[in-house]
């Protein structure tokens, strides 16, 4: 199972080119903070490996990655030592508050907290979301960044940021992108996957509120928890039972809806009901930037 030509690869039946080398390449140069299992999963999904029965190829991946670490073309996390796992932290009952109504001042300071490593906060936000957002939550691999809505001492919803759609007509058609351009920069648009503003919380214009703020200290965020800038927003919003309001005040473009049908693995369709597409530019240069198919692209 070695190379077979300078820059194309052969692992567990798969031939990988020199063009799919370079792009793992750069994701993993990208994603320094991911572990090796997660890694694996991410790029799983980015090249569209999968077993016949749809499952992850993820243990055939890392060890083509520690291949690719032995050649010399990629550098990967450390081996982490197996410990005996921890209990998980209490989660306490999801019970519905008080409501909280009022105006958008009365509340104070609202502030974005992102949630790192802390085990409890963690389990926390996955509970709230997976209680209250109409689509639940099941976890997420890759990269990705939640934050807990707060003001004062006060909880008034989750977000979620984790990687883009990995194609989409009306979005890439709008940036300008090729196969090519999208497969080198697609790590540098970022999908709000989940935006929960707790049922209780009724307080107008607080969404939009929210979203201003997440657009202007994104980038920095990103940065800090992962090595480099987002270029780009992007969310999914379904028109039969929203209208995408909050995210119009805040600024963000409405570029169309999804065909509602797609591949989700060789072999394999879905169908679904059509989702309005909507993004939000996150610097000047961003569609030149995004545009970009040459040299490494700068943090």
């Amino acid at each position: 199972m070695g190379a077979l030509s300078p820059g194309a690869w052969v692992h567990c039946g798969r031939v990988f080119s020199a063009e799919e080398i370079a792009d793992i390449r750069r994701t993993v140069a990208w994603l320094p903070g991911l572990g090796r299992r997660e890694l694996a999963a991410t790029l799983c999904e980015h090249v569209q490996w999968y077993t016949e029965t749809g499952t992850a190829k993820a243990h055939a991946c890392r060890e083509f990655l520690e291949r690719l670490e032995a050649a010399g073309l990629v550098t990967l996390p450390p081996l982490q030592v197996a410990r005996r796992p921890r209990p998980a932290p209490p989660v306490a009952v999801l019970e519905a508050p008080t409501p909280l109504q009022g105006p958008l001042a009365a509340l104070g300071p609202v502030r974005l907290e992102p949630v790192r490593a802390d085990a409890a906060a963690v389990a926390q936000w996955n509970a709230l979301v997976a209680r209250w957002h109409p689509l639940g939550y099941q976890g997420a691999f890759g990269y990705r960044l939640r934050y807990f809505i707060t003001a004062g001492e006060q909880r008034l919803g989750c977000l979620l940021l984790a990687g883009a759609a990995r194609a989409l007509a009306v979005r890439d058609q709008w940036i300008g992108w090729d196969a090519q351009a999208r497969r080198a920069n697609q790590v540098r648009v970022l999908n709000n996957s989940r935006f929960l503003i707790f049922p209780h919380v009724q307080v107008p214009h607080l969404a939009s509120h929210v979203l201003g703020q997440l657009a202007r200290r994104v980038r920095a965020d990103w940065r800090d928890h992962w090595g480099f800038a987002p270029l780009l927003l992007e969310t999914f919003v379904d028109p039969r039972h929203y209208a995408g309001t909050c995210y119009r005040a805040a600024g963000w473009e409405l570029l169309g809806e999804t065909s509602g049908s797609g591949l989700a693995r060789p072999g394999r369709t879905y169908h679904s009901a059509p989702r309005q597409v909507w993004v939000k530019p996150l610097c000047a240069q961003w569609r030149e930037r995004l545009c970009a198919t040459s040299g490494e692209a700068t943090p």
